[in-house]
Parts: structure tokens; C-alpha cells; sequence
């Protein structure tokens, strides 16, 4: 019983050492669970249906985007945080930023929809840009609340297969190390997954920081051209480096 009391106790003083990624966390337990997984119009429809701009910014009925896809999935954890954080008087987005922050029809490496929803390190670079946070590949940096790209193989764009996903930690079970995390996840959608750590090919992590540095949307190209041609080439880790300032 001491040795769990001080396992909870070091947990909470990890959150708390980091409030944006406790908020991050939050937000997951807000979602909802299961929905199915699906990469179809369908699932985009039902995605865009879930966001609308209010009168506190925006307006996020998570539970209408169902089935779900992965990106989909933790950019809707990212804006709930956002908006979290715009009720408690932590941040001030303008309205016309949270127009531009909702997701829509838009191709890869287009918008700020386009670059988390991109191939290869979209959310990195993201952060990288607006300047939101670090990007980084040790797990040893790692928190749980950090976003999180998993490679499942080595390559990095238009033969990548990957993960978007919220970390939540490094765990064992028979002995085997394992990443935990949150995502939409196949077969069944939202939720939690433990996976072998040794599948996981490549992991960039990104973690938020200086969410504020969003109302300097209007600084960035419309279209960013590193992460647009992830659908055609491939990247590599030392171009990701550069590309996302991840060490």
C-alpha cells in the first residue's frame, strides 16, 4: 500500500510540474470510447461536424465524430486543451485563429489542420513553426500528456505507416516493454493500447508549451511545403531534425 501511495504521489508531482500536459490528459477522459475506426469520407464528414467556431471560440462535440481515425482523433485532445485553457484565462486565441484552427477539407501540409493531419512529422512541425512547444525522440524526455508520432517502419512519408497518439507512458507486462498511449485505435476507435515498444520503429514526441504562440497563425505560409510532398517522397530522420528542431 506505501509503495502505491508513492507511485500515485510521484505521478501527481510529474503532472503537475507540467499543467499543459495534465490538461492534455483531462481532455482524454472527456473523450469518448470506441466509435470504430475508419479513414473514410464518412469519418472526415463526422470529424469536421464536430467542431464549429462560439462565442468562447469554438464549440466541440467530440462524441459526433464517430467513427474516428487517428489524427482526427488527438487533434480534437489538442483543441479541448486549447479551449480549456482560453476558459481559464491562460490564453487568448482571436477569433479569427480559431478559424483557422478548425479541422476541414484540406490537403496535407495546407493550414493548420493540414500540417497535423500530414505524413511524417506533421504535428512536429507544427509546433516547430508556431513555435508551441519541443519536439524530441527519447523516450527517457518522454511525460505522459506529450503528442506523439509512432513510425511503425523506418520510412519517413509516402512509404511511412504511422500513429498519431497522446503518450501515456512506458509500462511492462510479462515482461515485455511496452508504450502505452490513447489514440482512435483499430479496430474499435477511441481508447487506450499497450503495444510491444520493439514494433515501434521510430517515436517523435511533441510537447505543448507555449500554446499563445497560435494567435501568430497569420505568420505562417498557407501551405507548407515540406509537409505537402509527404505524400509523394520520403523524408529522413536527419531531415525530420531539422525540419521539427528535434533532437
Amino acid at each position: 500500500m506505501k509503495l502505491f501511495c508513492f507511485l500515485a504521489l510521484c505521478l501527481t508531482v510529474t503532472l503537475r510540474a507540467n499543467d499543459f500536459n495534465a490538461i492534455v490528459l483531462e481532455q482524454i477522459q472527456t473523450m469518448p470510447s470506441g466509435g470504430g475506426y475508419a479513414t473514410t469520407r464518412a469519418a472526415h464528414d463526422a470529424l469536421l461536424d464536430s467542431c464549429a467556431t462560439s462565442s468562447e471560440g469554438i464549440r466541440i462535440q467530440a462524441s459526433h465524430a464517430a467513427p474516428s481515425y487517428c489524427s482526427g482523433a488527438t487533434y480534437l485532445v489538442f483543441l479541448k486543451t486549447l479551449l480549456v485553457l482560453q476558459n481559464r484565462g491562460t490564453i487568448n486565441i482571436g477569433a479569427e485563429a480559431w478559424k483557422a484552427l478548425l479541422p476541414a477539407r484540406l490537403a496535407d501540409g495546407v493550414g493548420i489542420w493540414g500540417r497535423w493531419n500530414a505524413n511524417g512529422p506533421g504535428t512536429a512541425r507544427l509546433f516547430h513553426e508556431l513555435q508551441l512547444g519541443r519536439n524530441f525522440t527519447s523516450y527517457n524526455d518522454a511525460q505522459p500528456g506529450d503528442f506523439m508520432k509512432i513510425f511503425w517502419n523506418n520510412s519517413i512519408g509516402k512509404n511511412e505507416r504511422g500513429h498519431s497518439v497522446v503518450f501515456l507512458g512506458l509500462e511492462k507486462k510479462d515482461g515485455v516493454d511496452q508504450v502505452r498511449f490513447w489514440s482512435s485505435n483499430k479496430p474499435n476507435g477511441y481508447g487506450e493500447k499497450s503495444v510491444p515498444k520493439s514494433k515501434v520503429a521510430r517515436a517523435l514526441f511533441s510537447r505543448l508549451e507555449f500554446p499563445s504562440n497560435l494567435n501568430q497563425i497569420a505568420t505562417l505560409p498557407t501551405r507548407d511545403k515540406y509537409l505537402a510532398n509527404m505524400l509523394h517522397v520520403d523524408s529522413s530522420i536527419e531531415e525530420v531534425g531539422k525540419m521539427t528542431g528535434s533532437r
